[in-house]
């Protein structure tokens, strides 16, 4: 598995080979002439490693998706990542603090966890991540999300907007 993804993207069991496929051949359409996108382990989960900024990718992604969204059979979510470390309460609480410098005094947060192949509890994620940010938490329609993804020993963060991840399924139907 790729150790510095920068995305993350999703699948339905058993179409994770054409979601690679897929993924590679929409990242070079962009701008990336050199993505790796590599299976993770874990089903229907799948790494991806460009060269372009992964918010910018995001935006491009979802450009295609409106102007033509029969170019995504396979991929279900894309999910920008900031930045990978090893799982460890006390890294996650270091880079979780560290990214809520971007949260504005006025803007709320919510912690998402997504977890794989690890026997850390969610709660002892959510905790660590947010003993240190002084923002005040909205669970239903935060301005901001930190997203902890763990898979394993290694867990990608991120500090983005909700509509900062593609659903492709949700937004086929806009």
């Amino acid at each position: 598995m790729i150790r510095d993804f920068n995305l993350l993207a999703t699948t339905s069991r058993g179409n994770e080979d054409d979601a690679c496929s897929e993924l590679w051949y929409l990242l070079e359409e962009i701008g990336d002439s050199t993505p790796k996108v590599e299976k993770t382990g874990v089903s229907g989960l799948i790494a991806a490693k460009t060269t372009l900024k992964p918010l910018e990718v995001i935006e491009k992604l979802r450009k295609i998706l409106h102007e033509r969204p029969y170019e995504f059979r396979y991929t279900l979510r894309i999910i920008p990542i900031e930045q990978v470390i090893r799982t460890d309460l006390e890294e996650i609480q270091r880079i979780a603090t560290k990214l809520s410098s971007k949260i504005k005094g006025n803007e709320t947060f919510r912690v998402t966890v997504e977890k794989r192949f690890t026997e850390i509890s969610t709660r002892d994620i959510i905790e660590a991540a947010a003993a240190k940010i002084e923002r005040k938490v909205d669970l239903k329609k935060p301005d901001k999300i930190l997203l902890i993804e763990v898979i394993g020993k290694l867990t990608g963060i991120s500090l983005i907007k909700p509509e900062e991840i593609i659903a492709v399924v949700k937004e086929k139907m806009l």
